[in-house]
């Protein structure tokens, strides 16, 4: 969840970590910090709050010509957000920052407070440094205290660490969080980050580290503890994510969804069938069903893939809440296909669901965004969407990507098995090609959602209904209005509304109906119009006129459901933005949120 950096060498150490720590501010934003060494003297700076917080603090009172430093930006999952709890954390002469959990933190505080210990964080990442310090009085050699270190602990992390005591060095480990060692583009420079961005054009030689893989690292040199670790290649530049005159990156990244959705698809469709280049149609072999685990917006992506995986693909395909399915004792065979969807590719809770599938033996798939992240080593092949750098912690392209990605994918599977007509596959693939126009945004749709925003302020709740695959969108719609603008809202099957939630309905409760032409129109207007008799506030995404409605979002007729599902789509995260903005939150950066959630 949290970021991490660190550098070794020659050039200005606080502002390489305040840079790389931009790039990782999506991670976490509770608070961040940066400890800094020249020789044997290390100083700290923490602040509450966003990076440029930190960045006054430094600016005003650090010094120059730091050897080496280590950066944090944090998102709380132990202790409240203080700088008490921010990291690095301290001991007597060292420093840590870590990514991650560690789960028998409170057996080690309590076995090194009766060493005369002094604890002053309620976080779990203290203990590291204590621990570290306590095997380095016994020992009297930092490299055997760090392994030392290691070896008492649990639960997931990433760990730099650096001490007065060995003053050239940073000493890092990776179990369970992403952690990169990179050399630097200078001679005797050494760099360390979460994830790629920090280091692109500050080097070009790279180590994605592997669960187990640790070492030490001064100027001139890198010492691994294991063999199990290979250089890579970064690229030697890259577009840096800008607003490009939008107000927000979340409405940037709205807008580009046509585009990307364009790369996703690039070299995908040729001519009267899908080609996947990551995966053989030997896949899809001896599968009798298909398991899809996500969490968050990803789980929308494949609850929407459930209904094309069965309808196109016949295919049984059930859907899974990765924090949940790790604890239920799932049945796992290996006929089932195991797909899990992940923006990251990080997600704490669904990697671990991949693990468990791996270690059952069944074939794996995962659908990312990011290549060479813990999912996409993890599993037996991968599929990228291709959306590109996702900046707003609210998904909005990551999710009309990974849909598009497993529609493919269904059509894929279907021609393998050879379940779909040639019509039918040419009809679908005419409708994806058409999907990009679907997603470009014109002026009056979103001066419409300017002006319907100011209706929405208020009110005890939101329904957001649709029927089929406008579920599972209803669904994702709810996600975003709650994330950004604090709003209740709840995403219903448009058909259960009577089972017992229709009980709230009032002039209050504020219903958004998604009310497709092309697929159950009868069956959800049908359900509107039971709302309406009850007085609840009717906000109807239509192709149809709808007289019921109080207000009506007029969308483009279409032949497809799926042409309209992206339409609607944009009409939801638009509406959804521009009710945030009114009521004046920051839209990139919603409060207790994180981007990539790296723990449990």
């Amino acid at each position: 969840m949290c970021g991490i950096v660190g550098y070794i060498g020659k050039n200005d150490t606080t502002k390489i970590l305040l840079d790389g720590l931009k790039e990782l501010e999506y991670r976490g934003y509770d608070s961040a910090g940066i400890a800094v060494l020249k020789d044997d003297r290390i100083d700290v700076f923490k602040a509450l709050g966003k990076l440029v917080n930190l960045e006054e603090k430094v600016n005003t009172s650090a010094s120059s010509n730091y050897n080496l430093g280590i950066g944090h930006t944090r998102w709380a999952t132990h202790g409240k957000p203080t700088e008490l709890n921010a990291h690095p954390h301290l001991g007597e002469y060292s420093y840590v920052v870590h990514n991650g959990i560690i789960e028998n933190y409170k057996e080690l505080k309590e076995e090194l407070i009766s060493k005369g210990h002094k604890f002053v964080s309620q976080t779990d990442t203290e203990v590291i440094v204590h621990l570290f310090e306590n095997f380095y009085n016994q020992l009297n050699d930092t490299t055997k205290a760090f392994k030392s270190t290691i070896e008492k602990l649990e639960g997931a992390f990433s760990i730099l660490l650096i001490t007065k005591v060995d003053s050239s060095k940073v000493f890092f480990f990776k179990h369970g969080s992403p952690l990169i060692v990179a050399k630097g583009n200078e001679k005797e420079e050494v760099l360390f980050a979460s994830s790629d961005a920090p280091l692109i054009g500050l080097a070009s030689n790279v180590v994605y580290l592997e669960d187990g893989v640790g070492g030490v690292a001064s100027a001139d040199s890198i010492e691994f503890f294991c063999d199990n670790y290979s250089w890579s290649t970064l690229p030697t530049s890259k577009q840096f994510a800008q607003k490009d005159g939008y107000r927000f990156f979340m409405e940037k990244e709205i807008y580009e969804q046509s585009s990307v959705v364009s790369d996703c698809m690039l070299g995908r469709i040729k001519d009267s069938e899908i080609l996947f280049d990551e995966i053989e149609t030997s896949i899809i072999d001896g599968i009798n069903e298909i398991k899809i685990c996500a969490c968050g917006t990803s789980y929308h992506a494949g609850l929407t893939a459930s209904y094309l995986f069965e309808r196109l693909s016949k295919v049984k395909c059930n859907v899974e809440i990765a924090s949940e399915f790790r604890y239920k004792e799932p049945l796992l065979t290996k006929d089932t296909l195991f797909i899990v969807i992940s923006q990251s590719g990080e997600t704490a809770d669904t990697l671990e669901a991949l693990k468990m599938a791996k270690n059952a033996g069944l074939k794996t798939l995962v659908v990312c965004n990011v290549d060479n992240s813990s999912m996409t080593r993890t599993a037996d092949a991968t599929i990228l969407t291709r959306a590109g750098i996702e900046k707003g912690v609210a998904s909005t392209k990551a999710f009309s990507t990974q849909t598009v990605v497993l529609w493919m994918l269904a059509l894929f599977f279907a021609k393998a098995k050879n379940v779909i007509s040639v019509e039918v596959m040419q009809q679908e693939l005419h409708t994806l090609r058409e999907v990009p126009k679907s997603l470009c945004i014109s002026d009056k749709i979103h001066e419409k959602m300017k002006r319907l925003s100011k209706r929405y302020l208020h009110g005890h709740g939101f329904f957001f209904i649709g029927r089929d695959v406008f579920y599972p969108l209803a669904l994702e719609g709810a996600l975003k209005l709650k994330e950004i603008s604090y709003l209740h809202a709840e995403g219903y099957p448009a058909g259960e509304m009577k089972h017992g939630p229709i009980a709230l309905a009032d002039p209050e409760l504020f219903t958004i109906a998604l009310m497709p032409q092309n697929l159950l129109y009868d069956k959800i207007k049908s359900n509107v119009e039971e709302l309406s008799a009850r007085d609840s506030t009717i906000c109807a995404i239509s192709p149809l006129d709808f007289d019921l409605a109080d207000d009506f979002v007029k969308i483009n007729s279409c032949d497809h459901y799926m042409l309209e599902f992206f339409e609607m789509l944009i009409v939801l995260q638009l509406l959804s933005m521009e009710i945030s903005i009114r009521l004046g939150n920051d839209v990139d950066m919603p409060r207790n949120l994180a981007k990539s959630v790296t723990v449990e």
